[in-house]
């Protein structure tokens, strides 16, 4: 049985901008990048290149829930916030591990989109913020773990699940095991700003996750029906922070217009394979395809306080991959979105990928930075996509300032799926996928958690048959023995590739940096490792006791530098699956004074 214990007063940091400094000296992980620029670089340099080999574990906790463990760890006033599979939470003494409270939201359907995984809270004004399964928001008692309100976004529907499930039975998913579907759910960390708690749902692109296991490797596979009405519509919404209100709510794919201009090039000039001809005339037929568009909210939002704008990345099109039923660009998915932060009206609008057949959500969490542009500073938003190059936007018009070298290798990008399969890469696993980067302003660089594993895409025309309401379905199907992972330094003034570490598996937990010229990230084998900054060689490792498939952090309590990171490792994946949270720092007075 677990204990609940008064923890250290919280301060009320409604409305910053920036880490919180304590008047000891301490410093803070109060918001989910660091700070409102999604920034995820840390002033501390404690834990420097020449004394990083030395770091240990300092203390570990383990939440009890094994299972795959995505969340960042907040840290206000000494004490962590973290939210674990299936929407616990805990508060812990961010010096010692000991925890204060524990707190366990109530899940009558644990039948998820893609998997149990919540990738954090947001704390402030007193209260502990989290999105849930269930698709609520629950607001706790940042001292008691009390819950002090719960809103819920919408009906969890399940949109035709069954029909999903039929898929199991073609030859090419046959002894498939499902492991997730299409439904409304929350899994990302809600953003807090004046006086708004910011949620957006997922699980709106229609699909079935199955797992494949070939050749003694657990494969990952999506595949989407072609069919009326299925699927649903993404959105983000604003609650007010004190009573849990709804004070906006923007949908992802517009009523109006959602078909775009059917275009056959991405803005940036890449081809796009599609058979515009077939969508126009698709076009009469399937009116109502906005209803039911997709569009999942998978990131947290950057904020730009000055100008009221809030920056968000959107997920694919429904039906997920197969676009017989959906003619157009299908906007604004796949996209980077600028939306008014009082009102959440659009401002702007950057599809990545119109009318996207691969899954190439825009879903690693947008980053604020300034560039020099013709000798002139230029504030931009920033985007690690899925398809293999950073972007860079300007905030105000969303004008493409800059596209960077492709940072994992590119194969039949766009190409459309077939029957015998066509290998594309980057596949619906990303370049970058839901992974944070890290920004270093000073340096004008990018640090990239990257993913190269290639899938082949099948597509299939089935004659109508009573009792189907679908006539065609498009699955991909990862190449087994392939996978890796490259951690890149992007050079943000050129956007040249600077350095790139190859990993033995894919980088899906995020990178840390730190003004000790470090960088920090996890892999699947549970390998949690710093990197040099300035040229990628790796300096210490340790191995925990499940993947390391999580966001790492960095905060300072009493004068010592912490480095922490969730290890539960990722069931999509294969990833071997735990409840630790670890936290590290040096030995002794090893660490520079700061």
């Amino acid at each position: 049985m677990r204990i609940a214990r008064l923890l250290a007063p919280v301060g009320a940091i409604l409305g910053f901008a920036f880490p919180v400094h304590a008047a000891d000296g301490d410093r803070d992980w109060p918001l989910y990048g660091l700070d409102y620029g999604n920034t995820r670089y840390s002033a501390l340099a404690a834990i420097d290149r020449g004394n990083v080999a030395k770091l240990v574990p300092r203390w570990s906790y383990h939440t009890g829930m094994k299972d795959t463990f995505q969340a960042t760890p907040i840290v206000v006033d000494g004490t962590m916030y973290v939210s674990t599979p299936w929407n616990h939470v805990v508060a812990l003494d961010a010096a010692t591990g000991k925890e204060r409270w524990h707190y366990e939201h109530p899940i009558e359907d644990k039948a998820t989109c893609c998997g149990p995984a919540n990738r954090g809270v947001a704390v402030g004004d007193g209260l502990v913020y989290m999105a849930t399964l269930d698709a609520h928001v629950v607001a706790l008692d940042a001292k008691t773990g009390t819950k002090r309100w719960e809103t819920p976004l919408a009906d969890k529907s399940t949109a035709g699940s069954e029909q999903l499930a039929q898929l199991l039975g073609e030859r090419e998913l046959e002894g498939a095991k499902q492991t997730g579907h299409t439904g409304i759910t929350a899994n990302m960390a809600p953003q807090i700003v004046d006086g708004l708690v910011l949620a957006g749902v997922t699980g709106a692109g229609y699909g079935l996750h199955v797992e494949i296991k070939e050749k003694g490797e657990t494969l990952l596979s999506v595949a989407g029906l072609g069919g009326e009405n299925m699927g649903l519509r993404g959105f983000l919404v604003a609650l007010d922070a004190k009573t849990g209100r709804e004070v906006w709510r923007w949908y992802v794919v517009p009523e109006h217009g959602w078909e775009g201009a059917f275009v056959t090039k991405t803005a940036d000039g890449a081809p796009l394979d599609r058979d515009v001809a077939a969508e126009r005339a698709a076009f009469e037929r399937y009116p109502e395809t906005w209803r039911y568009g997709g569009g999942s909210v998978w990131t947290t939002p950057a904020i730009d306080r000055a100008r009221g704008l809030l920056y968000l990345g959107t997920g694919n099109p429904a039906p997920q991959m197969d676009d017989s039923t959906r003619p157009g660009d299908n906007l604004n998915t796949i996209s980077l979105v600028a939306l008014e932060l009082k009102t959440g009206k659009l401002r702007w609008a950057y599809q990545q990928v119109p009318h996207d057949r691969w899954g190439y959500d825009v879903a690693s969490p947008p980053v604020l930075t300034t560039v020099t542009v013709n000798g002139k500073p230029r504030e931009v938003v920033g985007e690690a996509s899925k398809t293999g190059w950073f972007y860079l936007h300007d905030r105000d018009t969303g004008e493409l300032v800059l596209k960077s070298e492709a940072f994992v290798p590119q194969q039949n990008l766009f190409k459309r799926p077939t029957p015998d399969g066509v290998l594309i890469q980057p596949s619906a696993y990303g370049a970058c996928s839901w992974s944070p980067a890290a920004l270093d302003a000073a340096g004008h660089r990018a640090y990239v958690a990257g993913i190269h594993h290639p899938a082949f895409y099948y597509s299939r025309k089935l004659e109508p048959q009573p009792g189907r309401p679908w006539t065609s379905y498009t699955f991909f199907k990862p190449e087994a023995g392939t996978a890796y992972g490259l951690l890149s330094a992007i050079d943000l003034e050129s956007g040249r590739i600077a350095w790139q570490t190859k990993t033995p598996q894919p980088l899906l937990g995020g990178v840390l940096a730190t003004a000790g010229g470090l960088l920090f990230t996890g892999e699947g084998n549970g390998e949690v490792s710093a990197f040099d900054a300035g040229d990628g060689r790796k300096l210490w490792s340790h191995k925990a006791s499940a993947g390391a498939n999580a966001p790492p952090v960095t905060y300072r309590v009493g004068g010592t530098q912490y480095v922490a990171i969730a290890a539960g490792g990722n069931l999509l994946y294969g990833y071997a699956t735990g409840d630790e949270i670890i936290a590290f720092a040096l030995p002794g007075d090893t660490a520079k004074k700061p």
